[in-house]
């Protein structure tokens, strides 16, 4: 690390930046966690095992329709560029690749630009922060769907973007949340919240080996035919 990098002024939760600012100051502290948001910084707290492992299980699921989904991509705390004054750092995404006519791509320095259709939250201390400042700064990106799990109120919020407001999705009676823009992508919501993970991807797998998933993979799979 040269001079020019160790004589940079660390990020300080508040402070308002540029996007490039943000960024130059950002790469010289590898080792916090921050975000810009609305180019306001906020800086993270140190992760717990009680926002680690939901967060896990997350990723667990996610993970395993990316496997099954040819044409989509997950991504784990990756810094997203949605906006010029926005740059969060979501705990999870799940988008749609670029030559499958995804919103997102990932730009030259191997950060994603542009809005993921799913980005998800695990909240404990930052759950009005989720709710409150990232949920419109996510609306007005035009991320399809956004996941908040409020992991102190046992709760988690599936909101989906409908003619630009977010509405949350309901469980059907036998307790299931079906994505609008991932067809197979079912969650059983007890199962998650109670950390049941064979449950979980149980649910999911039906899901999975449903018709309109298998249509879903299909329609993928022409988008990036027809445009290489």
């Amino acid at each position: 690390m040269g001079t020019a990098t160790l004589s940079l002024p660390a990020l300080r939760h508040g402070e308002s930046l540029s996007r490039t600012e943000f960024e130059r100051r950002y790469e010289a502290m590898p080792d916090v966690k921050a975000e810009l948001l609305d180019g306001v910084v906020y800086m993270s707290s140190p992760v717990s095992v009680d926002h680690g492992s939901p967060h896990g299980d997350l990723m667990m699921w996610l993970a395993v329709y990316k496997a099954r989904t040819p044409g989509t991509a997950t991504t784990d705390n990756t810094t997203t560029r949605l906006s010029g004054s926005s740059e969060p750092q979501p705990d999870a995404s799940l988008r749609i690749l670029e030559e499958c006519g995804g919103q997102s791509v990932v730009d030259e320095d191997r950060y994603l630009a542009g809005s993921p259709e799913l980005l998800a939250e695990v909240s404990r201390s930052s759950a009005d922060y989720d709710r409150k400042v990232k949920l419109p700064i996510y609306r007005k990106a035009g991320v399809r769907e956004y996941i908040l799990w409020r992991v102190d109120d046992e709760e988690l919020d599936w909101y989906v973007l409908r003619q630009g407001e977010y509405e949350r999705l309901v469980a059907d009676v036998n307790g299931i949340i079906r994505s609008e823009t991932f067809p197979g992508l079912w969650l059983n919501l007890a199962a998650m919240i109670r950390g049941d993970a064979a449950a979980v991807l149980q649910c999911l797998q039906k899901g999975i080996d449903s018709p309109e998933h298998i249509s879903f993979v299909a329609s993928l799979d022409k988008l990036r035919k027809k445009r290489t």
